[in-house]
């Protein structure tokens, strides 16, 4: 039956222009796979400031005159070491959520190791969660900024503590939009839609 659309053969055209549009988030690509080798600095970086740890504990029991107590250093080298898996848990939540939102969905096949979150994150969810991880991050730098508070200015904890505020802040305020956008009846539909769907994204 011939084409008897007003429009006729043109339509082809803003169909492939949208389809080269779809492919394009693929070009993504690289960056998670810069964020990829990112993850492994942190894994070098962290293994550094175990080693220092090790050191300070074992090797250099007598710390030199003038030094911070070695329990401080301690305590100060965890601190170091939990804010690197911090960031590190964060790099991989934009690495998996942001491909699988932004790229192409990731069939794990019931991988008993799939995260939980997984299964439910969109852009939102992910905002959300990059939020609170950034909040844990800056927790923790702000009760190293605390232990060493005899020789921090006090003008820096200040500005710490006001950052700091304004990161719980923002992260309250992405939350309170998120949960008026999931109780609204398009973005309840839409989600309906995606549990039902089924297949991947691929180009």
């Amino acid at each position: 039956m011939p084409d008897k659309s007003p429009f006729g053969q043109g339509t082809a055209r803003p169909k492939s222009l949208g389809h080269l549009m779809f492919a394009s988030r693929w070009l993504q690509v690289p960056l998670y796979l810069g964020l990829i080798v990112a993850q492994a600095v942190y894994v070098y970086q962290f293994v550094l400031e175990l080693w220092h740890l090790i050191d300070t504990v074992f090797l250099h029991g007598t710390p030199a005159a003038g030094a911070p107590a070695p329990e401080v250093v301690v305590m100060l080298t965890v601190l170091a070491l939990i804010d690197v898996v911090m960031i590190s848990n964060l790099l991989i939540m934009v690495i998996i959520g942001g491909y699988e939102t932004f790229v192409s969905r990731i069939d794990l096949n019931d991988h008993p190791d799939e995260p939980e979150w997984l299964s439910h994150v969109n852009a939102n969810v992910l905002k959300v969660k990059l939020a609170t991880a950034i909040i844990g991050i800056s927790s923790v730098h702000l009760l190293q900024t605390f232990i060493r508070a005899g020789s921090t200015p006090n003008d820096k904890i200040m500005w710490q503590m006001l950052i700091h505020l304004a990161f719980v802040l923002s992260a309250v305020g992405l939350a309170y939009i998120d949960r008026l956008l999931s109780t609204s009846p398009a973005e309840h539909t839409r989600s309906h839609l995606q549990r039902r769907s089924e297949g991947p994204r691929g180009a």
